[in-house]
């Protein structure tokens, strides 16, 4: 799934990496290690100025269904479960907080040399839905990304999103629209 447009959250990622990742200001540290059936266990601590936050994850991966689970110091579970390519193309997740009970998610994606789609829903009452889409090949694509309040019935983002990649280019343009309620 490496050829094509991707997904809406890859418009601009080559430069935010650039611009943001790997520069910490804060003291980080991170251990990894592997267990010899697949497990890989990961801790990690970050000093901002008088502040201690650590967290320990583990990933289990069996065959396309991979297992994330995180703790933090504030003892908040995160868990994502993800199975790729339960059909060609295709990736299902799965993901909640607790103690937050509202915080289920379901999310499918589906990406193709031409398009990259992604949909998910709150597994709530009132769900918020979300929808980006994007179409293009590795080298051009546009996209946008929508989301929903199902409870109040607004829309609660409206972006748009163009990206060009080239050998010595990578230029992304990105709108950000906030949505009135007087648009329904």
């Amino acid at each position: 799934m490496g050829k094509g447009p991707g997904l809406y959250s890859d418009i601009g990622k080559k430069a935010r990496d650039l611009l943001y990742k790997d520069y910490q200001a804060d003291h980080k540290f991170t251990v990894t290690t592997y267990t010899s059936n697949g497990v890989a266990i990961t801790s990690t601590g970050i000093k901002k100025g008088e502040l201690l936050l650590a967290d320990v994850s583990t990933e289990l991966k069996n065959n396309n269904i991979t297992t994330n689970v995180k703790v933090d110091t504030k003892s908040t579970l995160f868990a994502t479960v993800t199975v790729d390519e339960p059909a060609p193309g295709l990736k299902t997740i799965f993901s909640f907080i607790v103690p937050d009970q509202r915080s289920g998610k379901v999310e499918l994606q589906y990406q193709h040399e031409y398009a990259g789609i992604s949909t998910s829903i709150g597994l709530n009452a009132n769900p918020l839905v979300n929808f980006s889409g994007v179409v293009g090949n590795n080298c051009v694509s546009v996209g946008t990304d929508l989301s929903f309040d199902t409870g109040s019935g607004n829309f609660t983002k409206l972006n748009a999103g163009l990206n060009f990649t080239h050998s010595d280019l990578i230029a992304s343009l990105t709108l950000y629209v906030v949505p009135r309620r007087s648009w329904l």
